[in-house]
């Protein structure tokens, strides 16, 4: 199961450009669809928490999930397999930068994976909306403009979300009773 869990994310740290975001579509289909370590629901959940701990999602995330496979040992193997392969490819960048700088067709390929990085950070986003009912889709595009334009610290939106969500629990709990 450690070397499992290392294989995994050593893959996903290996062949996903872009941020921690990018990799979220391949963990999501590791974890959920092949290897069944999650469902669905269970990793949105833990999604959710990844996104609201502080440090990148992608290397929280493979802390839940190894943590959940084989408690902290198994934690540090998949941040291990998922760090790796991104700290030998930018060692190995830095070494040979200085021969490959004003390269045309390196700053060719970088330009051309831009838009496959944006595709790649929109997936997870489009697919935790699916889910979500209206009113909380358009509660979540507000949130998301309101980021974008006004600058606001993400925390804020955050202690709002968690505010929001416990009063709204609280009404319909109290409808059902």
């Amino acid at each position: 199961m450690l070397w499992q869990l290392f294989w995994t994310f050593f893959k996903i740290g290996a062949f996903t450009f872009g941020s921690g975001y990018a990799m979220l579509p391949m963990i999501e289909k590791e974890v959920v669809d092949r290897r069944r370590w999650f469902d669905k629901e269970a990793f949105y959940d833990q999604l959710s928490l990844a996104q609201s701990a502080p440090g990148p999602v992608a290397l929280n995330t493979a802390v839940f999930v190894g943590y959940r496979q084989r408690g902290p040992l198994g934690a540090v193997i998949a941040v291990l397999g998922s760090v790796i392969p991104s700290f030998a490819i930018l060692l190995a960048v830095a070494f040979f930068l200085n021969d490959f700088r004003g390269n045309s067709y390196v700053e060719a390929a970088f330009k051309g994976i831009r838009p496959a990085v944006v595709a790649l950070i929109a997936v997870p986003f489009i697919r935790m909306l699916k889910p979500l009912s209206w009113p909380m889709i358009v509660l979540a595009l507000a949130a998301m403009l309101l980021l974008w334009l006004s600058g606001i610290s993400p925390v804020w939106l955050i202690v709002a979300g968690i505010a929001t969500g416990v009063i709204y629990s609280l009404i319909l709990s109290r409808r059902r009773q």
